[in-house]
């Protein structure tokens, strides 16, 4: 589905979002991005296209998000019945451990080992973040801030042009935007 909110058949003419790659005749590898092995195959086959031909080639990864189109949102509110059928399944990484656990090629141990360490990576590198005071971000990305931070990282200013709204209106439209319409109304658990 490639709209997050709009049923695939009214979204557009084709399943594929890579079809547009055809306007170049780019070749189009679709791959299951439930298999981790076919995804690693189909990537190298790509990079020895490209250093072949030296032409573009693009690879689909034809799977889906668990938690909506962001990763961040509550997608049952758009596509129940899609999500339960997403619910259902496996993550790939316990699929793929099962895989190889059943083959003998790691056992259960080593591979919560291996979670565990790259757990281990990612807390630290949390807790090294909370430490960083200035952006270093690439020049590509800053560069359209210049002057926006002082040298201890806070921004320099948080004034704004005036709305032409005076405080009570915009107060009285928030207030009204994120009330209840009407009495009696049961909000969705997931955005009381």
């Amino acid at each position: 589905q490639i709209g997050f909110t709009t049923d695939p058949r009214m979204a557009r003419s084709s399943p594929y979002p890579t079809d547009v790659a055809r306007v170049v005749n780019a070749p189009i590898f679709h791959v299951n991005a439930d298999d981790p092995e076919a995804v690693v195959y189909v990537c190298n086959v790509a990079a020895e296209w490209r250093s072949t031909f030296h032409k573009d080639v693009v690879v689909d990864l034809v799977c889906y998000r668990r938690n909506g189109h962001n990763e961040m949102d509550e997608p049952m509110f758009t596509q129940p019945l899609m999500y339960k059928q997403i619910r259902k399944q496996k993550p790939v990484l316990q699929k793929y451990a099962e895989l190889l656990i059943s083959q003998g090629v790691v056992n259960q141990p080593e591979y919560e080992e291996e979670i565990a360490k790259y757990d281990k990576i990612c807390e630290e590198a949390h807790a090294r973040s909370k430490d960083e005071k200035i952006l270093h971000i690439k020049h590509w990305l800053d560069s359209p801030w210049p002057g926006f931070f002082t040298l201890d990282g806070q921004p320099r200013s948080m004034t704004c042009p005036s709305t032409g709204l005076n405080e009570e209106d915009l107060a009285h439209i928030g207030q009204v935007a994120s009330s209840v319409p009407v009495e009696d109304f049961t909000i969705h658990g997931g955005r009381s």
